[in-house]
């Protein structure tokens, strides 16, 4: 009975001596930290790290302009590992430490161009994870954009303020002046400002809209897709749930496939691999929704040519 009683006490013991880990999460949208909860979580739980056993989660969400403070206060909680969205995110974290590990869980620039890994291969630093390349997706979506709707001659990208977005931008209009076409640029990084951006976009006679790759835009899509069908506009964004949420096309990374990645990062950090040494990845499945309703109300019929590629077609 002794020895029966001692196993039965073992496994007690062995749980309340079990390290407890510390995983910041941080992003300037709610609904990109409540996509990594319900992603990235439950694959970290399989992998051992149970949130409320040995894990302890915090999250940081706020304005590109409250996202230096935020990381402080995350510091402040001694996290062991970050995981954040947006370069603005990444950076905001490394103005306070260069030594606590970050994991991209999506950036959407290149992680290489500004600075933030040396290659992706090799990231050599603090920073590694996922990387949607995001220009790369502008360009891209000027393509489909046009197919769609090849009548209009004049686009225009919605855009987050200088310096989030330039070199989108600039491939937009690459691809835009290789196809006889213009894309201007409006900006917009708050809800109330979306109102002045379409009025904007009215005087400048625009005929079709790309949402520029953010979680804002993502989590304000709903609103968005409101103004662009008000306006007369064919939109396209970056993400399937756009199109759900009313934009005409929906194109980019599955996100949920993608985000999930971010798991095994975060679990090879914690068992004590260097950030340093763990090649960042970029995204390898693609997916193609069109939405349409939307197109119906825009008086647009979608060539055949999109519609046999989509994955979804919403009607």
């Amino acid at each position: 009975m002794l020895g029966v009683g001692g196993t039965a006490i073992w496994p007690r013991s062995a749980r309340t001596q079990e390290k407890i880990r510390r995983i910041a999460v941080m992003s300037p949208s709610t609904t990109t930290v409540e996509e990594i909860r319900d992603v990235v979580f439950p694959e970290l739980a399989k992998m051992g790290f149970v949130e409320g056993r040995n894990l302890i989660v915090t999250t940081h969400v706020g304005t590109q302009l409250e996202l230096s403070e935020l990381a402080r206060q995350a510091l402040a909680l001694a996290p062991e590992v970050f995981i954040a969205s947006t370069n603005a995110s990444v950076r905001a974290i490394l103005e306070h430490t260069t030594t606590v590990p970050i994991v991209m869980a999506f950036a959407g620039e290149d992680p290489v161009a500004t600075g933030l890994a040396k290659s992706l291969a090799r990231p050599g630093g603090s920073v590694t994870g996922l990387t949607n390349q995001a220009a790369e997706f502008a360009a891209k979506n000027v393509s489909l954009l046009h197919e769609a709707v090849p009548a209009a001659r004049r686009i225009g990208a919605l855009a987050l303020p200088p310096p989030r977005h330039i070199s989108s931008i600039q491939e937009m209009q690459r691809v835009a002046l290789h196809l006889g076409l213009s894309c201007e640029p409006f900006y917009a990084q708050y809800t109330a400002e979306y109102e002045a951006a379409f009025g904007a976009m009215r005087t400048a006679r625009i005929e079709a809209l790309i949402c520029a790759a953010a979680p804002e835009y993502i989590r304000d899509a709903a609103i968005i897709s409101r103004f662009a069908l008000a306006a007369g506009l064919p939109t396209i964004g970056e993400a399937t749930s756009m199109a759900r949420d009313g934009c005409l096309i929906g194109y980019g990374t599955n996100r949920v496939v993608f985000r999930r990645r971010a798991a095994d990062f975060v679990a090879r950090i914690l068992r004590g691999t260097p950030p340093g040494e763990l090649p960042i990845e970029q995204p390898t499945v693609f997916e193609l929704t069109i939405n349409l309703v939307t197109a119906k109300k825009l008086g647009l019929d979608i060539p055949q040519s999109i519609l046999a590629r989509a994955d979804e077609v919403i009607e």
